[in-house]
């Protein structure tokens, strides 16, 4: 943390070379004529004499680093008759006194920070230099430490010092320490990022200098090596940039990443909030112009401020972010900013809405001037004709319709040509849309990824339902099998699941478990369970096994290849004929039309960043109920399952809940006695036979790659 003090009553020529100068016919109304120093106990006196009396207290400003203390005086000359004196005054080494278009600066030139306090007696000014106290060093000195030494007296020691580059191209120092408490520094030193490990040894064959530039990161060298008795650690990064520090166990890792420069933040980076230098101010009517020059500098900016900018502002803060005191002037004062690199161009809200809108205004009338120039795009996975319609703001043939003009990438007076035959697209516009052209056509002109659906069609009785559950439970030992990894969901809550299935050929003794969804009690409930894709495997071999048995029946095994985002649609069944009768004229004519009454699946899946597909399935059964048909039009039932899973690639979905029920009843009785109350049961025989199906899908979805082979 860096602490700055500004004393000020008014700070009007901070900046004695960027203010107006005066003229060189005024002559100064004042001199300094002595400048004397004495000690008084742990202060420091100083008198600076005047050939006429101070009106007021003249303005002034401390700096922490190098500690140093100024004065400006309006209207004065230096009549010392030079510009430096050399004190040796406790901690006041030297001043400086420089006379720049009738002013003069005074400047202090300190070993470390001091407080100071003025006073006028007749012609005398005395300025009382006054130690800060030790605990604005105490805290400087704990910003920079990250961990503190845990076991005192003992030597510790570096092991190991290795470089990677992240996922996200940031820098990584990983150091291996012989134990956990040894003492960590780390601070920015100028450009570099220094680390010391305190009371720490290193071995000859870490001590070294890596070049790293090869691996693309911010950071371009790590240094290592012995200092005193501890290990210093020297990053070099470039460009801008910032760090992060951890510590697990007895490593210890440094990140440096590289930040993207944002012009609407003051103090670049990723941490949110004001992030610049501390600073303290007790600022009096000063000017406004004056302070934010001030705080461009500590920030590290160059400053730029509309001439417009003018009046005096009183602030009184204490321990303030540099960034957070401009953002406060700018709400006071009705300022804004623009900032380009490491420049900030200050002015009022309104001249620079004024500026941007001009400069927009005449960007536009020069793309109206502009010439147009002709390029041609080889396209190598769209079709040229929707991508000239999408450049135009129309959608692509079989799309749907973009409303409005707003989505239009080309210009006014802009057109593109598609060739079907070539694939190549012919641009006509000017040379700035066809740079926004050009990056759009490579962001959307790639390779879509395909999925293989497959789907498994079995029509299960409940019998079925039970012995599948129970062979694949039957490689389980698992005590509660209603929990653990592969659960699906089933019913009103939790059922069965299957967990991993060891790459080496080997079941684990939780391995498997399925709950598959069919439940006697339970009647039209809707289900699915989750299979891996190891566990796919043995579920093809149970499926086979099953059928063999004749207990269980696969309607279909339909395989179909979509794009990544793309509708599959597998249907099979047939068209039942309708006939109409309408009647016009005294005339009756018969019309036939046809309804589909099939079995349909529709799967569009999507490929996550992991490499899991999410699949929006949509199964629907329908067909003809004859024994309750209206002039011979059977009305069709229909059953539909709508469902949105999450499935890794190879693993296996199944679908419930479309169920086929069949009740018989049979009676057998003897005329006239069977009918008798009670002893008719005596004469008769009654049976009752129900049967209940029911059509499960498993569907197992596949990410084609280039080595995937369709035996």
């Amino acid at each position: 943390m860096k602490f700055i003090n500004y004393a000020m009553a008014a700070v009007a020529a901070t900046c004695l070379a960027l203010a107006g100068p005066l003229s060189a016919q005024t002559a100064a109304a004042n001199s300094i004529e002595a400048i004397n120093a004495a000690p008084q106990g742990a202060d420091i006196a100083i008198r600076i004499d005047f050939k006429e009396p101070l009106a007021a207290p003249p303005t002034g400003f401390s700096v922490a680093k190098p500690a140093k203390i100024a004065f400006d005086f309006p209207s004065t000359a230096n009549g010392l008759g030079k510009n430096s004196l050399v004190l040796k005054e406790g901690d006041l080494q030297s001043v400086n006194v420089v006379e720049v278009g009738g002013r003069t600066r005074l400047v202090l030139n300190l070993t470390r920070g001091m407080n100071y306090t003025t006073r006028l007696d007749g012609k005398a000014l005395y300025v009382v230099l006054a130690p800060v106290p030790a605990v604005s060093e105490s805290l400087a000195q704990r910003v920079t430490r990250f961990t503190e030494e845990s076991a005192v007296g003992k030597r510790h020691a570096v092991q190991d010092v290795t470089f990677r580059r992240g996922k996200d191209g940031e820098a990584r120092i990983v150091v291996d320490l012989s134990d956990a408490g040894t003492g960590i520094d780390i601070r920015q030193q100028g450009k570099n990022l220094v680390v010391d490990f305190v009371k720490t040894t290193v071995p000859d064959n870490l001590r070294r200098k890596l070049d790293v530039t090869d691996f693309g990161t911010p950071v371009n060298s790590v240094e290592t090596k012995a200092f005193g008795e501890n290990v210093r650690m020297t990053i070099s990064p470039q460009g801008l940039w910032e760090h992060n520090a951890y510590q697990s166990e007895n490593q210890f890792v440094v990140e440096v990443k590289r930040i993207v420069e944002d012009p609407n933040k003051l103090v670049q980076g990723t941490k949110t909030g004001y992030q610049g230098p501390r600073v303290s101010i007790n600022y009096q009517n000063g000017d406004v112009r004056a302070l934010l020059r001030l705080m461009a500098e500590e920030l590290g900016l160059n400053a730029v401020i509309s001439e417009t900018v003018t009046g005096t502002t009183t602030l009184v803060l204490k321990d303030v972010p540099a960034d957070q005191v401009i953002d406060i002037i700018f709400q006071q004062k009705g300022l804004d900013m623009r900032k380009k690199g490491n420049i900030m161009m200050i002015a009022p809200r309104d001249e620079i809405a004024t500026r941007e809108k001009l400069d927009f205004e005449s960007r536009q009338q020069l793309s109206e001037l502009e010439p147009i120039q002709l390029e041609q795009f080889v396209l190598n996975y769209q079709k040229a004709g929707d991508v000239a319609r999408l450049l135009a703001g129309l959608a692509p043939v079989g799309g749907q319709a973009i409303p409005g003009t707003s989505q239009r990438i080309l210009s006014k007076r802009g057109n593109a040509v598609a060739d079907p035959q070539s694939n190549i697209l012919f641009v006509n516009d000017i040379p700035s849309k066809l740079e926004e052209i050009r990056i759009f056509i490579k962001a959307i002109d790639i390779g879509v990824r395909q999925v293989m659906i497959e789907a498994r069609v079995v029509e299960a009785s409940d019998t079925f339902n039970r012995d599948l559950g129970v062979r694949m439970n039957f490689l389980s030992s698992r005590v509660n099998p209603n929990s653990g990894p592969g659960d699906g969901l089933g019913g009103s809550g939790i059922r069965g699941g299957g967990g991993a299935y060891s790459p080496s050929g080997q079941v684990t003794p939780q391995a498997i478990g399925v709950n598959l969804p069919s439940f006697t009690n339970v009647g039209g409930a809707l289900a699915f369970s989750l299979f891996n894709a190891s566990l796919t495997r043995i579920l093809n071999l149970e499926l086979a096994a099953l059928e063999t048995d004749g207990i269980g029946k696969i309607v279909s095994s339909p395989r179909v290849i979509t794009a990544n985002n793309v509708k599959a649609k597998i249907q099979d069944g047939t068209e039942i004929p309708y006939v109409t009768t309408v009647a016009g004229g005294g005339v009756a004519t018969q019309n036939v039309s046809f309804k589909t009454a099939a079995l349909s699946l529709e799967a569009t899946p999507q490929i996550t960043p992991e490499g899991s597909v999410r699949m929006l399935l949509v199964v629907k059964k329908e067909e003809p109920d004859w024994t309750r048909a209206v002039l011979g039009n059977p009305p069709i039932k229909t059953a539909t399952v709508e469902t949105n899973v999450v499935v890794e690639n190879g693993g296996t979905v199944v679908i419930g809940g479309v169920y086929i029920t069949k009740k018989e009843n049979v009676t057998e009785k003897v005329p006239l006695l069977g009918d008798i109350p009670f002893f008719g049961y005596l004469f008769k025989y009654q049976q009752d036979t129900g049967q209940r199906r029911e059509l499960l899908f498993f569907i197992t979805p596949r990410v084609i790659s280039d080595k995937l082979q369709l035996n």
